[in-house]
Formats: structure tokens, C-alpha cells, sequence
């Protein structure tokens, strides 16, 4: 018996890819955060910032789909080790930026090794959790996303108090190289030949990732390549959802700050006091999305239906508080109304991610999610370049409309992909 095994590993597996995806997003927002103070020292606008946005979501795209590969090919431990290097280098280096043309030359390096974060966090659940778990175990990850931008908009203002804008990159920098160390210690291997893992939950983990059925066990090892992962509908479904659901997401990632010292006159200080609300709201949306999905599934209801219904009902309720935000007299008002928009994104977008890892098994689902979470920078960008034109003169309810035209678009291209299930060889 091994008496070096630690109860409950797949836990702390995903509470250290959780809080790798709150360094991920603290490091991402600072920008945002200290935005007026920055562009009043370098004589920038806000054309000059969406242009830099688009340059980092450029970025992001290519590292979606090559870091989606390179999990696949090198397995999560290497993965995330160069994925996160990348990236701590890449906002610590911000600190020499002078221009524009600087900052969006940064901001690339960012964008690529930040995306690795995403495929790299699917492919773990795959490879940690049970089905019936999966969604709750995709929930603690979208809870880091939103706990980070929880957490950078005070932490990033005080710093720039405190330091000025340029040491506060390289100290947000220094988050992710500590992170490495704990992450190399722990995650050795996947659970089939950890050695720190019991007997029992290696057991409980494989068994409840196996097929039901005898048929679909003999297609549990179907590993497509790209050109047969594009043929089978459900990867189009996912592609497409992405497509249309992530832009909404970082409307308010990239925005709000802006939003908020356009629509409110708020400074850093100020932003960092209000900015961070709305993260609360989508920290809970992302938690009890997973494990009312998960609740649903151990009642006996089908992955295809559970999802589905998580998925529905948190578009249903991101659409009226879109149209409410767009009407907000008061900061507070807009703020919170924002956080019932996050809420619903985060329950739904926590199962959409997880489509990948039920749709295929754990060979391909980087692939996919780094090939939908190229669809969904894509619809990024095309949405961040309208922003400036939409927001002209201080109104922002076109932005607000915006964000509620793509939710059906969610549904349908999630309706047009078919039912939720493993994908067998054609």
C-alpha cells in the first residue's frame, strides 16, 4: 500500500489550474485597470487601446489553436509549464512599453501564452474528473477567471498607487513564476500513473470516464485528425457557440474599466473600488452552473438534456439584464446588473466547454477547445474594433444591444450541433 497518497488529488489539481487562471486574468485586466492613468502619461486614445486589444486577441487566437495542439502532443504537465512562462514573461516585459506599437507587440506575446490557459485547463478535467463532475470541475475553473477579475481591479489599482504603472507589471509578472513551482511538485502525471493517488480515486476517476455502453467503449479511443474532427457537426456546434457567446464575455473583461471612466468620469482609484462587482456575480454563475449540471446528471437525467438546460437557462438570463445595464443612470445600478450579466455567462459557458471532452476523448479534446477558442477570439476581435464606433460619444447602449443580438445565435448553433454525446468513428 501506498502510504504516500493524498486523499482527494483531482481537488487540488484543478484549485491550482483555478488560481493559474486568476494570476491569468489579473495579469490580462491590469492593463484595463490602469488605462487613464497610462494613456494620460503616453498621449494615447481610445482607438489607440482597441487597436492594442486587437493585437493581443490576434495573439490569442494562434496560441488557442497551437497551444490546443501542443497540450495534445507534449500532455498538461509540460503544457502548462510553457504556457504560463510565456505569459508572466510576456506582462512583466510591459513595463518598457512607450507607445502603442510597443504595447500591442507585448500584448501579442500575452495573448499567445495566455490562451494556453484554456485548452490546458479542458484537458485536465478531462483527464482528473468523471463525467458526472466534469462541469463542476470546469465551474472552479471559470471561478478563477472571475475571482481574478475580482481581484485585479483593487490590487491593481493600489499597486499603481503605490508603485506607478510600470513596476506593477513586473510585480503582477512575478505571480506566474511562483506559481510554476507548486505546479511542477504536484502534477506529475494524469491519474492513471500518479503516485501520490489512492487506489480508490484513481478508480472512481477512469470508471466514471468510461463509455456506458459496449459499443461506445470500442469507440472511447476514436482519436479523429483535424480534417475528421471538422467532419462531425457537434465540433461545428462548439466552434460556432464560441463564435458568438465569448465576445460578450470580453465586452466587459476589456471595457468595463473604460466604461466606467467614460460613462462615470471614475479614475484608477475608483475603478478599482467598482470594478470588480460584476466578477462575483460570474464566480457564482461559473460554480453553480457545474454543479447544477452535475446535480442533474445524478438524478439520472442525460449529459445531452442536463447541459442543455444549464446552458439555456443561463443565456435566458443574461438577455434582460443586457437590456437593463444598457438603461443604468447610477455606477452602482450598472455594476450590478453587469454581475447578473456574468452570472448567466458563466453558467453557460461553463458547459459549453466542457462539450469537448464529451463530444471526444482525452487525445482530441485539446484540439477542439483550442480550435473553438480560436472561433470565439475571432468573434472577439470583429466585436472589439466596433466598440469605439458604437460607444462615439459617450453612449453605450449600442454596446449593451450588441452583446443581447448574439445569445440566440448561442442557442441555435448549440441546436444545429446535435445532441450531447461521445462522437464514434464514422
Amino acid at each position: 500500500m501506498n502510504t504516500n497518497t493524498i486523499k482527494g488529488l483531482r481537488w487540488l489539481v484543478i484549485t491550482l489550474v483555478a488560481i493559474a487562471t486568476i494570476i491569468n486574468y489579473i495579469d490580462r485586466s491590469a492593463l484595463a485597470v490602469m488605462w487613464p492613468g497610462i494613456a494620460s502619461d503616453l498621449g494615447m486614445d481610445k482607438r489607440d487601446y482597441a487597436n492594442i486589444l486587437s493585437v493581443f486577441l490576434v495573439g490569442y487566437a494562434v496560441g488557442q489553436s497551437l497551444f490546443g495542439k501542443l497540450f495534445d502532443a507534449l500532455g498538461t504537465r509540460i503544457g502548462f509549464l510553457l504556457s504560463i512562462l510565456l505569459w508572466s514573461g510576456a506582462i512583466a516585459l510591459h513595463f518598457m512599453a512607450r507607445s502603442a506599437m510597443s504595447f500591442g507587440f507585448f500584448r501579442v506575446l500575452l495573448g499567445v501564452g495566455e490562451a494556453g490557459n484554456w485548452p490546458g485547463a479542458t484537458k485536465a478535467i478531462a483527464e482528473w474528473f468523471p463525467v458526472r463532475e466534469r462541469a463542476l470541475g470546469q465551474g472552479i475553473f471559470g471561478a478563477g477567471a472571475s475571482l481574478g477579475s475580482v481581484i485585479a481591479p483593487p490590487l491593481v489599482a493600489a499597486l499603481y498607487a503605490w508603485v506607478g504603472w510600470k513596476s506593477t507589471f513586473l510585480l503582477t509578472g512575478a505571480l506566474g513564476f511562483i506559481w510554476i513551482v507548486p505546479w511542477l511538485i504536484l502534477y506529475k502525471s494524469g491519474p492513471g500513473a500518479h503516485p501520490w493517488i489512492s487506489a480508490e480515486e484513481r478508480a472512481y476517476i477512469l470508471d466514471g470516464q468510461r463509455a456506458a455502453t459496449p459499443q461506445a467503449a470500442r469507440q472511447h479511443d476514436y482519436v479523429p485528425t483535424l480534417g475528421q474532427l471538422l467532419r462531425h457537426r457537434q465540433s461545428w456546434g462548439v466552434i460556432a457557440a464560441r463564435f458568438f457567446i465569448d465576445p460578450v464575455w470580453w465586452l466587459f473583461v476589456s471595457w468595463l474599466p473604460l466604461y466606467l471612466n467614460e460613462r462615470f468620469h471614475f479614475d484608477v482609484k475608483q475603478i478599482g473600488m467598482f470594478g470588480w462587482v460584476p466578477y462575483v456575480g460570474a464566480a457564482l454563475g461559473a460554480l453553480l452552473g457545474g454543479w447544477v449540471c452535475g446535480r442533474l446528471l445524478e438524478r439520472g437525467w442525460s449529459v445531452n438534456r442536463a447541459r442543455k438546460l444549464v446552458i439555456a437557462s443561463g443565456l435566458f438570463i443574461m438577455l434582460p439584464a443586457l437590456l437593463l445595464s444598457a438603461a443604468a443612470e447610477t455606477p452602482l445600478l450598472a455594476v450590478l446588473s453587469i454581475g447578473v450579466i456574468l452570472f448567466g455567462f458563466q453558467a453557460a459557458i461553463t458547459n459549453i466547454q466542457t462539450l469537448p471532452s464529451d463530444f471526444f476523448s482525452g487525445k482530441t479534446v485539446g484540439t477542439l477547445a483550442g480550435l473553438s477558442g480560436t472561433s470565439a477570439v475571432l468573434g472577439v476581435i470583429i466585436c472589439m474594433q466596433l466598440v469605439p464606433e458604437l460607444t462615439a460619444g459617450g453612449n453605450y447602449t449600442p454596446f449593451f444591444v450588441l452583446g443581447a443580438l448574439l445569445l440566440p445565435l448561442v442557442f441555435i448553433s448549440l441546436w444545429l450541433g446535435g445532441t450531447v454525446a461521445r462522437v464514434q468513428a464514422p
